[in-house]
């Protein structure tokens, strides 16, 4: 190869490149926890988290105890129980 070859052949390295095809994010069905709010003062138990995550439209359930940590990312699509030391939903929330 040719010296005076090389400076091309390291700019077509430079070049732009075409932008890369994205596909737009899948639509996410909100959580809805309106309807949930008779279930402060009962029982937290499997039966009553999977009622509970099928009535809200969510996509995921966060269980919540009385000494949980909890991150602050908001997810639409997910249905938030906090339970009590007695093991009874203290607050129903999406989130």
């Amino acid at each position: 190869m040719s010296w005076r070859l090389l400076p091309l052949v390291a700019l077509v390295g430079c070049a732009p490149q075409p932008a890369a095809v994205v596909a737009p994010p899948a639509a996410v069905a909100p959580c809805d926890a309106a309807g949930l709010q008779e279930l402060v003062g009962q029982t937290a138990d499997e039966a009553l988290f999977a009622t509970a995550l099928k009535r809200s439209g969510a996509r995921s359930l966060r269980r919540l105890g009385p000494d949980s940590v909890m991150t602050m990312d908001y997810r639409t699509d997910r249905l938030n129980i906090v339970t009590g030391a007695d093991h009874r939903v203290t607050r129903v929330s999406c989130g």
